[in-house]
């Protein structure tokens, strides 16, 4: 059977940080590749690329403070 981890511990937001870095960067990789497709389906020079990259990590802002930054309650 598995231990449950102390949360007082200096591990319990482990978790958490991961959760987060990896809704960015997933935001930035997702958004910038239909980017990359739209660029090579269009004949365009990386633009959409970068924008696709911009709004994936302004959808990731939204998602984590969504998910983490309304404060006042816990939604475990």
């Amino acid at each position: 059977m598995a231990q449950r981890r102390d949360r007082g511990s200096g591990w319990g937001g482990m978790g958490t940080g991961w959760a987060i870095t990896s809704t960015l960067s997933a935001g930035m990789l997702v958004w910038g590749l239909i980017g990359y497709l739209v660029d090579r389906l269009t004949g365009a020079n990386r633009i959409f690329t970068g924008i696709g990259i911009i709004v994936g990590g302004a959808l990731g802002i939204y998602l984590v403070y969504a998910r983490y930054g309304r404060g006042g309650r816990d939604e475990t």
